[in-house]
C-alpha cells in the first residue's frame, strides 16, 4: 500500500511545488493545495489545474533530490499519468539569493581594484538598486583622487545600456557638493571590453576624457585591471569589415507571390538566410521555406505558427482578412495585438513603400531593404541625392539605448563604405555613393524620444552627422515630419 503519511511529509517540506502533467502543461501549487487522502484501502492524491480540482487515484510515488514522480490514474483506473512536482523557490528567497550573488559578484570586481593598484582605495561597492544588475563602486586613485566604477554584474546587459547607465551616474557623482566624482571606469570581461571600446572611439573628446574602459584579464593569476586608452575614431578603420551577404537576383517564390496577391498594398517580403518572410504592415504572418526542393509555407502571427496547404489556404485568408480588419490606421479597437504589435516595423514598412515621406531627398535601396539577417539591425539604407549614405533607426517608443544603437550602425555601416564593400554590392542601381562618411536620421514620433536623447546626443562626436526627425502621432494614416534637427555637422574632408 502507498504509504500516504510520508508523501504528506515531503509535500509539506517545501511551501512550493510545479506541477508537471504528463502533457507537459505546469501549475505552480503551494502545499496546501495538493492533497493526499487515504479511504479505505485506497489513497487519493488531489491537485489544481486550470481545469478545477482533481481527486485520483495514487497507485505510487517516486521522490529524490530533485522532483517527485507521481503515479495516478482516474475513475475506474481510466486516464494513467505520471505526473511529476519539483520543488520551487518562493519568489523572496529568490530575489534574496540573487541579490547576494550580485553583491558578491560586485565585491569581487570590486576588489581587482586594490588587487591591481595598491595604492588605491576603495570607499563603498553597492548595487544601482537592490537586486541591481549593475556593480557601482567608488574609490580613491592612487593619487588620492575620486573616481567611480561601473561593472555589468550579470553579464547580460548590452554595451549601449552599460554606457547610458555609466552616464547617468556619473552626471549624479558630479553634482556632489562634497568630492565630486568626475571620472569613472566601466569594467567589462574581455569580449564586452572590445565592444565598449569600439563604442567610446564615437564618442566626443569630452566624454573620452571622463570615461575609460577597464578589462579584466582573467588568464593573468590572480586576475587583474588593464586600462585602455580611448581610441580616435580613424582607428576603428582598421578592423577588418565584416562580408555584406545578399540575395542574389532576389524574387518571390511561387507561393510567397500568391500569398502578397491576397493583400498587395499592405504585404511585403523580407528575405532572410532561411528563405522568405511575407509581412502585414510589418507584422510577419507567413513564411516560405524551401525544403528538399520543395517551396513550403507556415501561416501564423507570432510563436503560433502551422503549415499552410491547400486544404487550409482559407485559414490563410481568413488571417489576412482579419489583419486588414485589425493592423489599419483607425480600427475598431486600438487594444486589438494586430493593431500593437511590431510598430516599429510597421513605421519601416510605410516607409519602405515611400521613404519621400520622410525626406524628399533620399533613393532606399532596393536591394539592402528587402534582406535580414540575425546581425543586420538596421532599420532602413537610403542615398541622398547628393550620394551621401543614410542610415535611418527607427522607433515608436522611448528608448534609452537609441542613439548608441544608431552610432554603433554608423560604425558598421561606415566601415563597409570605405571598404568599398557597399559600391561593389550596386545597392542603388547604378547610383554612385559619395566618398563621404555617411548619415545617421533617428526618427520617432514626436513624444516617443526618450527624456535622455539630446543628453546623449550631444556626446557623439561632431564627425558623426546625426538627425532628429520628429514624426506626427498619427503616422500609420501617413507619415508626416513635424520637426528636424541636427546634433552635430560632419567635418568636411
Amino acid at each position: 500500500m502507498v504509504n500516504a503519511n510520508e508523501l504528506l511529509e515531503i509535500l509539506a517540506s517545501r511551501h512550493e511545488w510545479l506541477l508537471v502533467r504528463g502533457t507537459g502543461r505546469s501549475f505552480p501549487l503551494l502545499h496546501h493545495e495538493l492533497e493526499v487522502i487515504e479511504d479505505g484501502e485506497k489513497v487519493h492524491f488531489g491537485f489544481l489545474d486550470e481545469n478545477g480540482f482533481h481527486s485520483w487515484r495514487l497507485n505510487g510515488f517516486k521522490p529524490d533530490a530533485n522532483e517527485i514522480e507521481i503515479d495516478v490514474a482516474g475513475s475506474f483506473g481510466k486516464n494513467r499519468e505520471t505526473l511529476r512536482l519539483i520543488p520551487r523557490t518562493p519568489a523572496a528567497e529568490l530575489s534574496a539569493e540573487i541579490e547576494i550573488a550580485r553583491l558578491k559578484r560586485a565585491n569581487e570586481i570590486a576588489g581587482l581594484i586594490p588587487q591591481t593598484f595598491p595604492a588605491a582605495k576603495l570607499v563603498r561597492v553597492t548595487l544601482n538598486e537592490p537586486g541591481g544588475r549593475l556593480a557601482q563602486i567608488v574609490f580613491d586613485r592612487e593619487d588620492k583622487a575620486p573616481c567611480a566604477a561601473i561593472a555589468d554584474v550579470t553579464n547580460a546587459m548590452t554595451v549601449e545600456s552599460l554606457f547610458t547607465a555609466a552616464m547617468l551616474w556619473l552626471e549624479k557623482l558630479g553634482e556632489r557638493k562634497k568630492k565630486p566624482i568626475l571620472d569613472l571606469w566601466i569594467v567589462c570581461e574581455k569580449r564586452p571590453a572590445r565592444l565598449a571600446r569600439k563604442l567610446l572611439a564615437l564618442f566626443s573628446d569630452r566624454w573620452k576624457a571622463k570615461i575609460t574602459i577597464v578589462e579584466i584579464d582573467r588568464k593573468s593569476d590572480p586576475p587583474r585591471l588593464i586600462l585602455h586608452q580611448a581610441w580616435r575614431l580613424s582607428e576603428l578603420w582598421r578592423e577588418k569589415a565584416p562580408k555584406l551577404v545578399l540575395p542574389v537576383n532576389p524574387s518571390p517564390s511561387v507561393v510567397a507571390g500568391n500569398i502578397l496577391q491576397m493583400s498587395p498594398a499592405n504585404t511585403d517580403l523580407v528575405y532572410s538566410r532561411n528563405g522568405e518572410t511575407i509581412r502585414f504592415c510589418g507584422l510577419p504572418f507567413a513564411r516560405v521555406r524551401r525544403i528538399m526542393g520543395i517551396d513550403k509555407a507556415w501561416l501564423g502571427v507570432g510563436r503560433e505558427r502551422r503549415p499552410a496547404n491547400n486544404e487550409n489556404w482559407p485559414e490563410l485568408e481568413t488571417l489576412v482578412a482579419s489583419l486588414e480588419q485589425h493592423r489599419c490606421p483607425a480600427p475598431a479597437n486600438k487594444r486589438h495585438e494586430y493593431y500593437r504589435t511590431a510598430s516599429e516595423a510597421w513605421l519601416e514598412s510605410i516607409l519602405r513603400r515611400d521613404i519621400t515621406q520622410l525626406d524628399a531627398n533620399l533613393v532606399l535601396s532596393p536591394i539592402y531593404n528587402q534582406f535580414r539577417s540575425s546581425t543586420d539591425k538596421i532599420d532602413l539604407l537610403a542615398l541622398r541625392r547628393d550620394g551621401r549614405l543614410v542610415i535611418i533607426e527607427l522607433k515608436t517608443q522611448p528608448d534609452r539605448e537609441m542613439v548608441f544603437q544608431a552610432v554603433d550602425y554608423w560604425r558598421k555601416i561606415e566601415l563597409q563604405r570605405r571598404r568599398g564593400l557597399l559600391a561593389a554590392a550596386n545597392l542603388f542601381e547604378g547610383r554612385e555613393i559619395s566618398d563621404r562618411p555617411a548619415i545617421l536620421y533617428l526618427s520617432a514620433p514626436a513624444w516617443s524620444f526618450h527624456r535622455d536623447f539630446e543628453y546623449f546626443a550631444r556626446a557623439v562626436s561632431p564627425e558623426i552627422e546625426l538627425w532628429r526627425f520628429e514624426l506626427h502621432e498619427n503616422w500609420r494614416e501617413k507619415v508626416k515630419v513635424v520637426a528636424r534637427q541636427t546634433y552635430a555637422e560632419a567635418l568636411t574632408k
